[in-house]
């Protein structure tokens, strides 16, 4: 298993959520990380403050800097900020996400390259201009993020099946391209976790479909579908991929963390 502290991540949409919840991961392992999100936002700037606040308290280092993920500039001057900083980036999690709920036949060209443009095509660009600093070194660690919706279809999130398939298939051939430089390229599939994207998105249109409250239809999900029982919460997606950052022979793969919702 590889030793993570002192190690350099970058974590996108590491404002909140499953975000923050990676960051800290790796800060409880020492490594010093890179808090990048939309922090021209006032509201996400604040939460991207309590993130490095949590990273800090762990006695590693919390570098905050705004990125759309979507931009190749900005996600060019993300990777630079880092090196500039810490002098090397050796892992790179592609986290920054979003969510949105409609049938094709009414969803908006404008939703649809909204979904792929931040989860996927933001995958791609992060990737891409990490990939040569880490090839340089021969070593590093790309994670992305896809979802149990990355293996199979949901009603109503075809843009964002579609964007989390993708993932998949990017982290498959990239892994190919990258091993020969001891990169590993790997995916974390995260099934119900109980997050704002969750409750304020998911939650609602489950409950408009079935007729109950937003609570009625969380809960009555997590207990049909889930084995477990349980929701998963965003420190259990960032202990997996702590594990895939320690690994030193797993590429290509697709791990679930769905409390067994998704086994495929």
């Amino acid at each position: 298993m590889v030793e993570l502290k002192g190690t350099v991540a970058i974590v996108t949409g590491a404002a909140r959520g499953i975000g923050r919840g990676i960051a800290t991961c790796l800060a409880r392992e020492g490594v010093h990380v890179v808090i990048a999100d939309l922090g021209r936002n006032q509201d996400i700037a604040r939460e991207m403050e309590e993130t490095a606040r949590q990273v800090r308290a762990h006695g590693v280092e919390a570098l905050r800097v705004n990125v759309d993920v979507r931009n190749w500039e900005q996600v060019q001057g993300m990777v630079k900020a880092a090196v500039d900083r810490f002098g090397r980036v050796d892992i790179l999690v592609n986290n920054a996400g979003v969510i949105s709920v409609a049938p094709v036949v009414l969803m908006e060209e404008s939703e649809w390259d909204r979904v792929l443009g931040v989860n996927l095509k933001g995958t791609f660009l992060c990737s891409k201009a990490v990939a040569p600093h880490m090839m340089e070194r021969r070593s590093g660690r790309i994670v992305n993020l896809s979802s149990q919706a990355g293996k199979r279809g949901y009603l109503g999130l075809a843009h964002y099946c579609a964007s989390k398939f993708g993932i998949i298939g990017f982290t498959q051939s990239l892994a190919y391209e990258l091993g020969p430089s001891n990169v590993t390229v790997n995916a974390v599939c995260p099934g119900e976790v109980d997050t704002s994207m969750m409750r304020d998105v998911l939650a609602p249109a489950i409950a408009f479909v079935t007729g109950k409250t937003p609570e009625e239809a969380w809960q009555e999900w997590i207990t049909t579908r889930v084995p477990l029982g349980r929701p998963q919460t965003p420190e259990d997606i960032g202990e997996a991929v702590v594990f895939l950052c320690r690994a030193e022979n797993i590429t290509g793969e697709a791990l679930n963390v769905t409390g067994g919702s998704e086994m495929a």
